[in-house]
């Protein structure tokens, strides 16, 4: 019988060769660090993979986007449950994501992990929050509405709300 200690040695031991590989690209061994029922939460997108085939789908699109993609631990926090994982990803927006073309543009940010482990202690799930709209922000897609250009940005793209606002402020005085 593994104890508890075995387990948690085991399981940090894991969650560090899962990022040695998405460092490395190693979409294969990647794959590896997962149990059977594996699961991939973007919460950010509000995107829920369930199976292996559709999580290394999720892993496959992350690295055509980004094929420099790199995890820079930070701190991590283990649990007798689960391991989270503060990083930062750096990469260069390459390839298409999400539907937009590749901007050419480096990308850098911090990201929480949580894994969870399945009854083999293999990986079980994982589930990431970051800031999408910085994302969107470094990749060119969104504007600081603090900025002249922001302003003018947020104007173009978005008159009949800020025509409803205008109007709202307008009759309230």
């Amino acid at each position: 019988m593994v104890s508890g200690n075995e387990a948690r040695t085991s399981r940090e031991e894991l969650v560090a060769e899962h990022i040695r590989l998405e460092n490395a690209h190693d979409l294969n061994g990647l794959m590896t660090t997962f149990g059977d029922q594996a699961a991939y939460d973007d919460e950010p997108w509000d995107d829920h993979r369930r199976g292996l085939d559709a999580v290394q789908a999720y892993y496959e699109m992350l690295l055509t986007a980004m094929p420099d993609l790199y995890i820079d631990v930070v701190g991590q926090h283990v649990a007798e449950d689960t391991i989270v994982v503060e990083v930062m990803i750096s990469g260069t927006h390459l390839g298409p994501w999400r539907g937009v073309p590749a901007t050419g543009r480096e990308i850098s940010f911090p990201l929480c992990g949580i894994y969870t482990f399945d009854a083999n202690d293999r990986i079980a799930g994982e589930r990431i929050y970051y800031d999408r709209m910085e994302v969107l922000r470094q990749i060119g897609l969104m504007h600081d509405p603090l900025t002249t250009f922001g302003r003018v940005m947020t104007g173009m793209a978005h008159p009949v709300t800020l025509t409803k606002a205008f109007g709202r402020k307008l009759f309230r005085h």
